[in-house]
């Protein structure tokens, strides 16, 4: 809940910006470690991370503009600030990277897709870290023994005990993570890894929606990712669906 951590030569490390650095650069090792033991080529892993990221950026920053406009219109230049995403538009455009490289360099997207989503699952465990740090993304007012003050200068209405929505979201992210991982191992068809962290991570985002206090937009009586949750959680199972009508053909 300390943004500003320490400062060398002037220049100051945010928490935030150092826990999805941290992130990114976890997710690549366990990437290529991961795709060493399964005998796929390695060296592409930071290119696909490169342009995951890039797209990502621009994804997460396109879908807060598209869900907080009147925020966008009060302040533009908050597009070119570290503020202001939607994890969501990441995610998509990062799949959506994934894809494009795959058929550029004539690989197999749903392998490299099952490899990846562990690290994508992990790098948002970090990122969520650096959502508490920072004091964004926070929860809803409580009386609980789990509250968490913010101090003034957070994103995070201060002074007053609020549910840690942030480390519950970075605990998820952690803990699908390693059952993907496991998961993996026993996978029957490639792309059920992919369609397990759609379901899961979407149940998971719906669900955590309801503790969330933060201005993060709506779609009727449901927040924006909420509504995404849905068709994301409806992929997954569209996915899982497809790999075992043509159960035999798509075999890991």
């Amino acid at each position: 809940m300390h943004n500003d951590l320490f400062s060398i030569w002037g220049l100051t490390i945010h928490g935030y910006g150092l826990m999805i650095a941290l992130g990114i650069l976890v997710a690549i090792a366990v990437g290529m470690f991961r795709a060493k033991r399964s005998n796929l080529d390695s060296k592409m892993i930071p290119d696909i991370a490169l342009l995951c990221v890039i797209l990502g950026f621009i994804g997460a920053k396109i879908l807060f503009v598209i869900v907080d406009f009147s925020a966008f219109l009060q302040n533009p230049w908050l597009v070119f600030s570290g503020d202001g995403f939607v994890v969501y538009g990441g995610i998509i455009s990062g799949v959506l990277a994934t894809i494009v490289y795959s058929r550029k360099k004539k690989c197999d997207f749903y392998r490299y897709l099952d490899l990846l989503i562990p690290s994508v699952a992990l790098a948002q465990g970090f990122g969520r870290i650096g959502c508490f740090l920072a004091g964004c993304c926070y929860g809803r007012a409580t009386t609980g023994w789990y509250g968490i003050t913010f101090p003034k200068g957070s994103i995070a209405p201060a002074g007053i005990p609020l549910i840690p929505t942030q480390l519950i979201s970075a605990g998820g992210n952690l803990l699908l993570a390693a059952f993907l991982i496991i998961y993996s191992k026993h996978a029957k068809y490639k792309g059920n890894v992919g369609a397990a962290y759609l379901v899961l991570y979407g149940i998971g985002r719906f669900f955590i929606e309801f503790l969330r206090s933060d201005e993060r937009g709506c779609v009727g009586f449901l927040s924006t990712s909420q509504f995404i949750s849905l068709f994301i959680v409806i992929g997954g199972l569209v996915l899982f669906w497809r790999n075992y009508k043509q159960r035999g053909k798509e075999l890991v």
